[in-house]
């Protein structure tokens, strides 16, 4: 499980494209204290560390991945948000993650608003209905509050802050960005389907 709280913002050193895909990325975190297995939350999906050493750790990712994420637009050079997995006794200052992502979304408008930036993003058809204002949402990991909601085209403003430590300050208008909706809107949403 994972915040939504960014601790890294590193890029794809390698891609190497066979049956799966093998992703090596430079990193600030002290690779030493990652243990092979371990989760790390790419760009909002959670991947498994299967090699690492000094400044870098690779993750091997599936075709069903490939085919759900913007992992397949990522190349030599991409910047990528990284979030280690949450512990016992940390702070949730986000909210809760599961660094499973539910669909691909595309940047449709950056405006300035004040100090921030307001980004609108069109969701996937299917998951606009688990998109509430005021509720969470994370895109390309990072933990959002959604402003509004019309037509499957929800608001997010990103203060300076955010903009600076995450891929943020890298997107123009066209980007296309992992959606994970947020997990109570999901289980709420099948206990409805039963009734």
């Amino acid at each position: 499980m994972f915040t939504g709280i960014i601790t890294d913002v590193g890029s794809v050193r390698s891609v190497i494209k066979n049956g799966d895909w093998r992703f090596e990325f430079n990193t600030s975190y002290e690779t030493t204290k990652i243990d092979v297995g371990a989760s790390i939350a790419c760009s909002g999906c959670c991947l498994t560390v299967v090699d690492r050493g000094p400044g870098w750790f690779a993750a091997e990712v599936s075709a069903e991945t490939i085919s759900k994420t913007v992992c397949s637009t990522w190349e030599t050079g991409s910047l990528v948000n990284f979030e280690r997995p949450l512990r016992a006794g940390d702070e949730l200052g986000g909210h809760i993650v599961s660094g499973h992502v539910d669909g691909v979304a595309t940047i449709t408008l950056i405006e300035p608003e004040g100090d921030s930036l307001r980004f609108r993003v069109k969701a996937p058809e299917e998951l606009s209905s688990f998109i509430a204002s005021k509720g969470s949402i994370a895109v390309n990991g990072v933990s959002l509050t959604v402003n509004e909601v019309r037509d499957g085209i929800f608001g997010v403003n990103i203060i300076p802050h955010t903009r600076e430590n995450t891929t943020f300050r890298s997107y123009d208008v066209g980007a296309l960005v992992n959606l994970e909706i947020d997990l109570l809107a999901r289980y709420v949403a099948r206990l409805l389907e039963k009734e």
